[in-house]
């Protein structure tokens, strides 16, 4: 089975709860670990508190979408893809901003979540697309 064929029968369900776990996770890591080290990552507590805020929403968005993945799955899918593409942004903003104090690794852990990211908006996209297809010539 193609990679292409794989990624059109994933459960956009599935793809929430990761979505909602790694948003959890970065919750954790963000607000309550790299807080604690912050003299060895280098980012300022505020940006660290600041920065955990939005994935905090997004475990919410991936909770209703999880519970209401109906005929608006693959709008859902795209949104929480879009928010994460943007979470990228304002990360690489806030860690430039704070560049003269960031550690590698910071850096490290900043690149590595953005990375992770970016994958995952990629299949929820391209899963949103497909799914959105599939009710189009449901009609």
């Amino acid at each position: 089975m193609t990679k292409e064929r794989r990624l059109k029968q994933l459960n956009p369900k599935i793809l929430f709860l990761i979505d909602g776990l790694g948003a959890a996770l970065s919750v954790l890591l963000l607000g309550f670990v790299l807080v604690r080290y912050e003299s060895i990552f280098g980012i300022p507590t505020s940006a660290l508190y600041f920065l955990a805020t939005l994935p905090f929403v997004f475990m919410f968005y991936d909770l209703f979408s999880f519970f209401n993945a109906n005929d608006k799955a693959g709008f859902h899918l795209k949104t929480i893809a879009f928010l994460n593409l943007m979470y990228c942004i304002v990360s690489l903003i806030t860690a430039y901003y704070h560049s003269d104090s960031i550690t590698y690794f910071g850096w490290f852990y900043i690149i590595f979540e953005i990375v992770i990211l970016l994958f995952l908006s990629s299949v929820e996209c391209k899963v949103g697309k497909n799914i959105n297809r599939k009710n189009a010539t449901k009609h």
